[in-house]
């Protein structure tokens, strides 16, 4: 049997739900727009696994 009348709170909660889904999709678009951006900007991508990276050690001079 189906609601033939709609509530106040079924109209308070489809209001956050979309707000909340609004959100979600807006940090969706920012990480992908993030990641889009580093993909293109040519740098060399080293990724934090805690080791050392060879561009940021000093060179020592040949002597």
């Amino acid at each position: 049997m189906a609601i033939a009348k709609e509530h106040e709170i079924h109209r308070r909660r489809f209001g956050r739900n979309a707000g909340v889904g609004l959100a979600l999709l807006a940090f969706v678009v920012l990480v992908y727009g993030v990641t889009v951006a580093k993909m293109q900007s040519g740098d060399k991508m080293e990724a934090a696994d805690h080791s050392p990276r060879i561009s940021m050690t000093p060179e020592v001079p040949s002597e």
